[in-house]
């Protein structure tokens, strides 16, 4: 382990900010697990979670810049990820993409075998954007409620009210597959 890796994602951040390669690069190589796999249970596919986390590595010395420091910087990093997925969800849905996509492409959750665990995913994806991103962070990512409000920029209850429409349209959904 070399000196860099005992820092702080604070120090990393600001160390990077002030230019320093290593660190950026030790804060992507610590954190790039949880970009794509916050990308892929958010889109569904693996080219697609592949594509969002670089496309959050190339923008994220900017983005740098608007993280205060405050709170957990895995917080701050859903934000940056899911916002990236969202821009990308646009810009699929605008070239007509996204339905051919998801309609031929259904994959699995990374590293879930279990069907059942496949389908609610699946299901997930076709909730609203909000609900969506809530499921994510909540169930995917285990963060806290606290902590997915700060990511989505709204209040803990707007994430528990998102979370809970969440749990009702899923079990209709689930309910019609099963019928």
């Amino acid at each position: 382990m070399t000196q860099i890796d005992t820092l702080s994602d604070a120090q990393l951040a600001q160390r990077a900010l002030g230019g320093d390669r290593a660190a950026f690069g030790c804060l992507l190589g610590r954190h790039y697990d949880l970009m794509y796999r916050a990308a892929y249970r958010w889109s569904g596919r693996r080219a697609d979670a592949e594509d969002v986390a670089q496309d959050v590595c190339i923008r994220l010395p900017r983005a740098l810049r608007s993280w205060s420091g405050k709170g957990r910087f895995e917080t701050w990093l859903y934000k940056v990820v899911l916002n990236a997925a969202r821009d990308q969800g646009r810009k699929l849905a605008r070239d007509g993409k996204l339905r051919e996509a998801w309609a031929n492409e259904p994959a699995p959750d990374p590293g879930c075998d279990d069907e059942a665990a496949t389908r609610l995913w699946e299901a997930v994806r076709q909730l609203p954007p909000k609900q969506r991103m809530a499921v994510t962070l909540v169930y995917g990512e285990g963060v806290s409620h606290a902590e997915a409000a700060e990511a989505m920029d709204c209040a803990e209850a707007t994430v528990s009210y998102h979370v809970h429409a969440a749990r009702a349209r899923l079990k209709t959904l689930m309910e019609e597959e099963a019928a």
